[in-house]
């Protein structure tokens, strides 16, 4: 794979026409706030992304504001995005930032890959956008672009073809103009080098892209092997209601599937809730009403979850500390809860 010339004048001609320069994390560029665009926008839409950044700004709006803040906080601002590691990672990040470098980013991508949640990609992105930074990025957008370009014969995600990729990505690196090249790279994947109905005409690399000339230029990148079919686990989640009409939420461990969130407290399928909430509770059931089961699918599987709603029958038994607490229902709505509890809830209340 060689490099050709003039790659990166006709991207960068290309951006001042046509790039996105009005995004929200495009606005005084500092390194806070284009790292918290940058991690939320992995693995999640620039649309969906756009409302949870404004209020996720306007509640920590400095880096030793997220610093300072608690965990359930910082998680509540994330509930509905999902891959909640990185909520997580950043505000451990925000500490080391505060405590280990006076609540200033690294000068080098090294630097900033200290950072839990930070890889290479990132780092650079977050150096070259905000400070112009010569360092290239390889992100999902920009591994499209070079492996069509290059009509590149093996899954990206295979060590050999990365690192030859980074070395592309690296070689189109211009001098000047860093943060604007990085930027529209990342608009030229995501507005016309697209996954499947590319816009091949309207790009300005179209003339010499290798993919462009093959019958079918969306077989690039090379998809991965295709795995096993994904398992499938079920769970009844139970939303207990005491007289109060309170919920009884659950704190879920820092690690594991929904980290650190509340969330209703789970059973397997095949248990009896009655029996169950009588042995663990040590109190009565006054009524179970089944709600409607449905399907969240993870990277990794499907889960079954399978709701009901059972209202308790005594009147002052109580569950508090630091795994089981009641919320009245608005305290409940306003915490960090995992996106297919929020929705059961949402239903409910």
């Amino acid at each position: 794979m060689q490099p050709v010339k003039n790659f990166a004048p006709r991207v960068l001609a290309w951006f001042d026409e046509h790039g996105r320069k009005t995004l929200p994390w495009q606005e005084n560029k500092t390194p806070y706030r284009v790292w918290i665009s940058e991690i939320m926008l992995q693995q999640t839409q620039v649309t969906t992304v756009i409302p949870y950044y404004h209020k996720f700004m306007m509640s920590f709006p400095s880096v030793e504001a997220l610093a300072q803040a608690e965990q359930d906080e910082v998680l509540a601002h994330w509930s509905g995005l999902g891959y909640y590691a990185r909520a997580r990672n950043m505000h451990k990040a925000a500490k080391m930032l505060v405590d280990e470098f006076d609540s200033e980013f690294p000068q080098s991508v090294e630097g900033v890959c200290e950072l839990p949640g930070v890889g290479r990609s990132t780092a650079a992105a977050i150096l070259s956008i905000s400070r112009g930074v010569q360092a290239a990025i390889l992100d999902g957008n920009v591994k499209r672009v070079l492996s069509r370009f290059h009509a590149v014969p093996t899954w990206p995600g295979e060590k050999k073809t990365e690192n030859a990729m980074w070395e592309l990505a690296e070689s189109y690196m211009p001098n000047e103009r860093c943060g604007d090249y990085t930027q529209a790279m990342m608009d030229l994947g995501a507005t016309l080098c697209t996954r499947s109905k590319p816009q091949c005409l309207l790009c300005p690399l179209e003339s010499d892209c290798a993919g462009r000339q093959t019958p079918d230029p969306t077989q690039f990148p090379i998809r991965k092997p295709k795995k096993a079919a994904k398992p499938e686990k079920s769970i009844q989640l139970l939303v207990l209601m005491n007289q109060q009409e309170q919920l009884l939420l659950e704190k879920r461990p820092q690690t594991g599937i929904w980290g650190g969130l509340w969330s209703l407290p789970e059973l397997a399928s095949d248990e009896s809730i009655v029996l169950h909430i009588e042995q663990r509770f040590s109190t009565q059931v006054s009524s179970v009403i089944p709600l409607s089961s449905f399907r969240h699918t993870f990277s990794h599987y499907h889960l079954d979850i399978s709701p009901s709603q059972i209202q308790m029958a005594a009147a002052n038994w109580i569950m508090e500390g630091d795994k089981y607490q009641w919320f009245s229902q608005q305290e409940a709505l306003a915490l960090g809860l995992p996106a297919p509890v929020r929705s059961i809830l949402e239903k409910i209340i």
